[in-house]
């Protein structure tokens, strides 16, 4: 999430009309790791809000905070079927907002990280699921979880999957609440076209999730 706050304010005004923001703090961030924060978007039924929401999504049922550790993503072709996400696909959608995101490739020599872009979007939305879990001291904690979908051809020579990266429609569709059919929903969940993103390699010092800078995103 490497862009200016100015940059973030003019996209979210003129793409989502979200004027009331409490933006104290912002930082251009370089390497988001799991059981960070993440800002994310949700429509509360009558407007879009922005907000932070922790990466790894924890259910209402769930006895531990910890799950959340593992469910940082939710794969596509199963959210209608699995309990830990589809009262969320139903009720608890949201887009997480990014510029770039990394992955592995597994090679003889070790594995490579890699950072994907997108070229005609300033800014990505993956398709999410959020979560309220209400801790033992009563105090609410809001939770997400990024899609996955089958890997394009950008991404295939590194992973076989990918986030789901929605475009402008698509977000509209995916936020609001009266798409209520779970196909439909489910239908935009698909790889994002090759020919508009690219990849390049990056340090492996991504790994390490106290390390966030602007080198790290420098192709090497």
């Amino acid at each position: 999430m490497t862009v200016s706050l100015e940059e973030l304010l003019r996209i979210v005004k003129t793409r989502y009309d979200i004027f009331d923001l409490d933006m104290a703090g912002y930082r251009p961030r370089y390497n988001i790791a799991p059981s960070q924060e993440v800002w994310a978007i949700i429509h509360d039924g009558t407007k879009y809000r922005l907000g932070k929401l922790k990466w790894g999504l924890v259910p209402p049922y769930a006895e531990d905070v910890k799950i959340g550790y593992s469910l940082i993503n939710a794969k596509a072709e199963t959210l209608m079927y699995k309990p830990s996400f589809k009262p969320s696909l139903e009720k608890r959608r949201c887009i997480i907002l990014a510029d770039g995101f990394y992955e592995w490739q597994k090679t003889d020599s070790g594995k490579l990280p890699h950072r994907f872009i997108v070229n005609d979007q300033p800014l990505i939305a993956f398709a999410g699921l959020w979560s309220s879990f209400t801790q033992k001291d009563g105090k609410k904690l809001y939770t997400c979880a990024i899609i996955t979908t089958k890997a394009n051809n950008v991404m295939a020579p590194v992973h076989d999957r990918m986030p789901v990266i929605l475009d402008e429609k698509e977000q509209q569709m995916w936020l609001k609440n009266e798409t209520t059919d779970l196909k439909t929903l489910t239908s935009i969940l698909v790889p994002y076209p090759s020919e508009k993103m690219e990849r390049y390699q990056v340090a492996k010092i991504v790994n390490n999730p106290f390390v966030d800078n602007e080198e790290m995103i420098n192709a090497i």
